[in-house]
């Protein structure tokens, strides 16, 4: 059904099936799930264990899609006077699924450190990428986010939780309080088969969902970096500002609604509970 044609907004759904289960849809699906379960290890293990440049090349001939541009001036990125006093830049995302943080790491082709709520052991081993898992406690985390920071470059999807729909959720204004080096980076991504999110299924298959789909496609478009004047140090704003300014930024580039929702109620509305994870100490992996 056409959007335009919905009797309410949906923002929040759940399940895998990214197409109408039709008799020859569903028929086409089981033909290919071998093919799929093939192909998404294989595209696992190409971003795991090749460099940059030839993952790129393997993975967009298995049928990747990247749509990738850095909207900031070379040169700024790469002069060294230009980089926060503190440590890295702090990349601020639209979050669609968990592989989020790796595209861009990829598109990037530096490494990179992501901060995540809720990421499933298997994920935190397979990652190619260094992952450092939150606690809900804000002075906590923040100091755990300053530290990473200080160490290099950090990404972090401030709505706490994905959205398959084109609505953004409210922005945690955490961020903002830790850093005038900001970039913000609009993220979307495109299916045809299977949803790579789930609240109330395992997640540590949502990257394999993904990676199933015959031609995944990933977006990933760098803004240019957050002026002075909108910061908290920089331009007196406070952190909630900033992260409502990014928002409505990043709401508008890629055509999405913002919204005040929050990862509380889609786990609500979708698991029957808080979405909340084994709050243990913060733990790193690197691979």
């Amino acid at each position: 059904m056409p959007r335009d044609k919905y009797p309410k907004p949906l923002v929040f759904h759940d399940g895998r099936l990214a197409f109408l289960p039709t008799p020859a849809a569903t028929l086409a699906m089981f033909l290919w799930l071998p093919i799929g379960i093939f192909l998404a290890f294989f595209r696992l293990f190409v971003g795991i264990l090749l460099p940059y440049k030839i993952a790129l090349l393997l993975g967009t001939m298995s049928g990747v899609r990247i749509d990738f541009h850095d909207s900031r001036d070379r040169a700024e990125t790469e002069d060294p006077k230009t980089r926060n006093r503190g440590g890295g830049v702090l990349y601020v995302c639209t979050h669609r699924t968990l592989l989020d943080p790796v595209f861009l790491s990829t598109c990037l082709q530096k490494p990179l450190t992501a901060v995540t709520y809720s990421l499933s052991k298997m994920s935190e081993v397979i990652a190619p990428i260094r992952t450092v898992r939150l606690t809900r406690e804000r002075e906590r985390d923040g100091e755990t986010m300053q530290r990473m920071l200080a160490e290099g470059d950090l990404v972090v999807c401030p709505e706490g939780t994905t959205c398959r729909e084109p609505y953004l959720l409210r922005f945690s204004s955490l961020f903002a309080e830790l850093s005038d080096e900001i970039v913000p980076v609009a993220v979307n991504t495109t299916v045809g088969m299977f949803y790579g999110t789930t609240a109330s299924g395992l997640k540590c298959l949502d990257p394999i969902f993904f990676l199933m789909n015959p031609r995944p496609r990933y977006s990933v478009r760098i803004l240019e970096k957050l002026p002075a004047a909108m910061t908290c140090g920089g331009g007196g704003k406070s952190s909630l500002e900033v992260a409502n300014y990014i928002q409505r930024q990043l709401g508008g580039v890629l055509g999405f609604e913002c919204t005040s929702l929050t990862r509380r109620d889609k786990y609500l509305m979708l698991a029957g509970n808080e979405g909340i994870v084994d709050s243990s100490p913060p733990t790193s992996t690197k691979h």
